[in-house]
């Protein structure tokens, strides 16, 4: 097979992630597994575009994986004087339900509830996402030294700590699988900051996981939500500058993407007849923009609905900030300003700021000014605060709030 540079590369990732988690299980360390697979990577990556890419690229890392990984063991018992432990064999063309609980794993031991939801991003970024150390640490805007001790720590726990590779037993499940769907959608938000890379790791990883579990709505819902913000991503921005969606082409808006996501809640909310699921209603109101003809056609009474459900199961300020948002729509920016300087312990949060200067601009208010500088003061990326700038300094109050999502 003959592929370009760049599609090779691709491959390469892609297939690496799952020689990754099948050599994890194989080794039993993940640093080893890692350090395998990079060394098979680099030789992929120097001899596929010379000689072509074999048959079985998956079977060709895995052996080539292995070889290292055994090499690195031999070696180091050679240095300490003792025997090599013996390492399984792996077939270098594994069934597909090996790779899928493999992965499986993987993505369990890298978002374990012991590791802290900073470690679990950098881990799964690292793993998962394929990422070099240094790419990580420029997308969690941290040193790569202070990176790669995270990373360390986050090993060392894993492995002094005993945190098992395995699927969790169906008691573990909920807590389990919550903490994997709120790293990945982390990991997705990301990409609102101006690291797209980041967004598209998002939905890579959350396709991964409705692939390695069909039937949970979890999974299905946050599939869904992704896809259906990512429908707009074209349209998000022009020329490095947020467009607010109010503003948005929609003619822009990916339609598949659309159409999958809009599928995909609908499995989800027939899943969860009695209890609703927090990603499955955000996903819900995400479908409610994305099918609205313009943004003046949006049924915000339906948007508004969605918001009290997800509150009955998921109610925190934040949500309530969003729900304020679709209020203002509704209702006006004073009704919506009630709720928002209502709301407690966002002080530090850089949206609340925003949002505050948003309607207070759009009431009339000199304080929007204010609100505006502690958005900035707190942590608003600074192309929507140059863009809520330009509408506080430059334009009269307009009708419309809305969000970037």
């Amino acid at each position: 097979m003959t592929f370009a540079g760049d599609a090779v590369a691709r491959l390469v990732r892609d297939e690496g992630t799952r020689v990754l988690a099948t050599l994890v299980r194989v080794t039993g360390s993940v640093d080893l597994a890692e350090d395998a697979v990079q060394d098979a990577v680099v030789r992929a990556l120097e001899t596929w575009p010379r000689d072509g890419v074999p048959d079985n690229p998956r079977g060709w890392l895995l052996v080539a994986a292995r070889r290292r990984a055994v090499d690195v063991v031999r070696r180091e018992a050679k240095r300490l004087g003792k025997e090599a432990d013996a390492m399984p064999a792996v077939d270098p063309f594994p069934d597909p339900l090996a790779v899928r609980d493999d992965l499986l794993r993987l993505v369990f031991t890298c978002c374990h509830p012991a590791l802290s939801l900073d470690a679990s991003v950098a881990l799964a970024l690292r793993t998962l996402g394929g990422l070099s150390t240094a790419e990580v640490a420029r997308a969690l805007l941290l040193p790569e030294a202070t990176l790669a001790k995270r990373l360390t720590r986050a090993k060392q726990k894993i492995a002094q700590a005993h945190i098992p590779y395995r699927v969790p037993s169906a008691e573990e499940l909920p807590e389990r699988l919550s903490g994997v769907a709120s790293t990945i959608y982390l990991i997705f938000n990301e990409g609102y900051t101006g690291r797209l890379s980041m967004t598209a790791e998002g939905v890579r990883l959350a396709r991964l996981l409705a692939e390695l579990m069909p039937d949970e709505p979890t999974a299905l819902g946050l599939l869904a939500l992704v896809l259906l913000q990512d429908a707009r991503r074209t349209a998000r921005t022009s020329e490095g500058v947020p467009v607010l969606l109010s503003l948005q082409d929609r003619s822009l808006w990916d339609p598949d993407l659309i159409k999958e996501g809009v599928s995909l809640v609908g499995v989800g909310l027939r899943r969860t007849p009695s209890v609703p699921n927090p990603y499955v209603v955000q996903a819900a109101i995400a479908a409610c923009h994305d099918l609205a003809p313009s943004y003046t056609e949006t049924n915000w009474d339906a948007v508004i609905s969605w918001y009290d459900v997800l509150l009955s199961v998921q109610d925190t300020a934040v949500v309530r900030l969003n729900r304020a948002a679709a209020v203002a729509e509704r209702d006006g920016p004073a009704a919506a300003l009630a709720l928002v300087d209502a709301l407690p312990g966002l002080e530090n949060y850089p949206w609340w700021h925003a949002s505050r200067a948003e309607l207070l601009h759009r009431t009339g208010s000199p304080d929007a000014a204010d609100a505006l500088a502690r958005a900035e003061a707190t942590g608003l990326p600074a192309a929507h605060a140059a863009h809520l700038r330009r509408r506080i300094n430059q334009l009269p109050p307009t009708r419309t709030m809305d969000s970037w999502h």
